[in-house]
């Protein structure tokens, strides 16, 4: 006398519920990780061997044919002062990257930097790894 049963157990694994965790942990480590955000600006920046990487609150860039941008948005000379104070109004820390390329005189550097001194923000030279 054989007795079937009539609920058959199935060997198979279900790969389906680990694959969702993965791509859920996936995305939840790609949001919470902090992202350098790189210019779309044409601005060759100078190399160096010592740096670490700075997530820019304020950017300022100066283009090699010397258009100054304040969050990639271009901004006249004249207007600098004025637009890094809104800017710094609004943020705490008061860190402002500089961009500017490595063909622009040292000069136009010490102006914006400047500024920003005046402004009592902390300032930082952007440069990539050599």
């Amino acid at each position: 006398m054989a007795l079937d049963s009539k609920n058959k157990i199935s060997a198979d694994f279900n790969m389906s519920s680990m694959t969702d965790m993965v791509f859920l942990l996936l995305i939840f480590f790609l949001l919470t990780s902090n992202f350098v955000t790189p210019s779309g600006l044409p601005i060759n920046v100078p190399t160096s061997k010592v740096g670490g990487k700075v997530i820019p609150k304020i950017s300022v860039s100066i283009t090699k044919d010397r258009r100054y941008f304040v969050n990639e948005v271009q901004v006249p000379y004249y207007r600098l002062e004025t637009e890094l104070r809104a800017q710094l109004k609004n943020r705490e820390d008061g860190l402002v990257v500089l961009q500017i390329d490595k063909e622009v005189p040292v000069q136009y550097l010490v102006d914006v930097a400047s500024i920003a001194t005046n402004l009592k923000a902390k300032v930082s030279i952007a440069t990539k790894p050599d």
